[in-house]
């Protein structure tokens, strides 16, 4: 008897092997694919001397599709899509409905200046600058030694 260990984070783990076949085959079709709720976008946070900078990788979206909002100090990126396709073939009509949205909220530090934040959208990525406070900035300078 083989012992196999389970382990929940893994695709294809099962107590009854085959049985996740089953379900992938069914709801892994592209007829539930493409109507599933889109994701939360990852994003990527890093920091410079000078400011704050997160890139949201949302890929499909327009400039327009983003409401980026600042209340104190948490600012708030979301987006709503809405999708419609229509097709006419011979005798019948098709029409799909499609609706993704997502919300990120990022709790700012009290060293960003808020009310210079600049955004861009380029090749799917929103980039956000968040510059710092001037008092907040580090300055670096050589010391010599006497």
């Amino acid at each position: 008897m083989t012992l196999v260990k389970f382990n929940p984070e893994k695709k294809n783990s099962s107590l009854l092997p085959g049985f996740n076949d089953i379900f992938e085959s069914v709801l892994g079709d592209t007829f539930f694919n493409d109507r599933r709720i889109s994701s939360v976008p990852a994003a990527n946070i890093s920091e410079s001397n000078t400011a704050y900078h997160i890139e949201l990788a949302a890929p499909g979206l327009k400039k327009e599709d983003f409401r980026i909002s600042v209340e104190r100090d948490v600012l708030k990126i979301s987006s709503q899509q809405k999708d419609e396709n229509n097709m006419e073939k011979k005798n019948y009509n098709r029409r799909e409905y499609g609706y993704s949205s997502f919300t990120r909220v990022f709790t700012l530090p009290e060293t960003a200046n808020v009310d210079s934040i600049r955004a861009s959208y380029t090749d799917g990525v929103l980039i956000l600058d968040i510059p710092k406070k001037e008092e907040a900035r580090v300055v670096s300078r050589q010391i010599e030694i006497q």
